[in-house]
């Protein structure tokens, strides 16, 4: 199982990035795609999951509205566009797979990608 993010960079507040998490060799439709992030000095924050046997989407409250997850089956690619970015975003996000009901419960999930960077600053 593999998991590549990017997109990630610099953004001015406000901005908006789209972050790709390309995939590959995962067991199961029954395996979701989720997006973390981490700041520095901070724990791991889940953000949005998206399970790709039903397509059906889950974000944290401080994300809905500006932040929507996405996939391209035909590319094994799922998304995150961030709009309206803030300072607080600044963070590495990574791509995670595992069982929904893992991330609904925020246990660990059972692969992850390298992440990549978000900064927003003006």
């Amino acid at each position: 199982v593999q998991l590549q993010a990017s997109g990630g960079g610099l953004v001015q507040p406000g901005g908006s990035l789209r972050l790709s998490c390309a995939y590959s060799g995962l067991p199961s439709d029954l395996y979701a795609i989720a997006w973390f992030r981490q700041a520095p000095g901070t724990e791991r924050t889940r953000l949005s999951c998206i399970s790709r046997s039903t397509g059906l989407t889950y974000y944290e409250d401080f994300v809905k509205g500006r932040f929507t997850i996405s996939r391209d089956d035909a590319k094994n690619t799922v998304y995150l566009q961030m709009n309206s970015l803030k300072p607080e975003d600044t963070a590495v996000y990574h791509c995670a797979t595992g069982s929904l009901k893992a991330y609904l419960l925020n246990h660990d999930m059972d692969y992850w990608g390298e992440g990549t960077l978000v900064t927003v600053s003006s």
